[in-house]
């Protein structure tokens, strides 16, 4: 008689994955992009949908159709594009005269223990008071040309961006400065090998957080002159109850705000390309 034995290691065979089909690579490739676009043509279109069926007050949302009909009829304008070109340098000056001087400011007031104890209260004091409080005292230095509104920007974005900055170089950690010293680094390499780049992901919030304070600024400032920008043409719309003409200015807004912010985020991933990728994250 015999007896049927079983092998005593069952060969366990590699499982043959299929190949996924074009579409679906594609998709898994800009997923985030497909799903973000789905998302704001959703809205757009239960928006169009809900203001033609009449569930939305066309007097007070209008409707996506209008509004492209009112932004096509705002762009073919001389002054839309004067309107645009003082915003934009409003913008430029302001954010960028902030971030030239917010950065280096935080690195050395959180790097320099006497400069910190020194400069702490007056940030957290200019940092609490509310911005719109001094726009008449800007208005008073500077008078109502596009130099005021950038100041007001300006104020928006300088302590969005310094506080985290100085925040981000005292979380540095303190054992590796202490072996850097050891090996007797010198100050330039400790600050572009440490200090900065423990000091970045801080820098980033900052540049966020400011994002939303700059546009802010520029529209509060626009509001308050009453002289040139796309500030003043939403005001204007609002004020002749064009409410179309009034959400494309909106839009413009809300546009370049992604648009920074996307950036902000694109900076963040070149920069931080050193850093290792953890399991979560792949």
């Amino acid at each position: 008689m015999t007896v049927a034995t079983s092998p005593a290691f069952r060969t366990i065979h590699p499982r043959v994955r299929k190949p996924r089909p074009a579409l679906m690579r594609w998709y898994r490739r800009n997923e985030r992009v497909v799903l973000s676009v789905a998302g704001v043509v959703l809205f757009f279109v239960v928006w169009e949908i809900g203001s033609a069926a009449g569930f939305v007050d066309k007097f007070f949302f209008s409707s996506p159709s209008a509004i492209a009909t009112a932004g096509a009829s705002e762009v073919t304008k001389a002054r839309f594009w004067d309107d645009v070109r003082i915003t934009a340098l409003e913008l430029v000056v302001g954010t960028g005269a902030s971030v030239v001087l917010a950065v280096p400011l935080g690195i050395f007031i959180g790097w320099y223990r006497r400069l910190s104890l020194t400069f702490d209260p007056w940030l957290n004091f200019f940092n609490a008071l509310p911005r719109v409080a001094l726009v008449p005292l800007v208005v008073l230095w500077f008078g109502l040309d596009w130099n005021m509104k950038a100041v007001v920007v300006f104020l928006g974005g300088f302590f969005a961006i310094i506080l985290p900055t100085v925040e981000g170089v005292r979380t540095v950690e303190r054992h590796l400065l202490d072996v850097s010293r050891s090996f007797r680094a010198s100050s330039r390499l400790i600050f572009t090998s440490l200090v900065i780049p423990g000091t970045l992901p801080f820098i980033v919030s900052g540049l966020r957080i400011a994002i939303g304070r700059v546009l802010a600024g520029v529209v509060i400032g626009e509001f308050y002159a009453q002289t040139q920008g796309i500030g003043v043409m939403i005001y204007k719309a609002e004020a002749s109850l064009q409410s179309d003409r009034m959400l494309f200015g909106v839009l413009i807004f809300t546009v370049l705000g992604i648009v920074l912010y996307e950036s902000v985020g694109a900076a963040e991933r070149y920069f931080q390309r050193w850093r290792p990728v953890r399991e979560d994250e792949a």
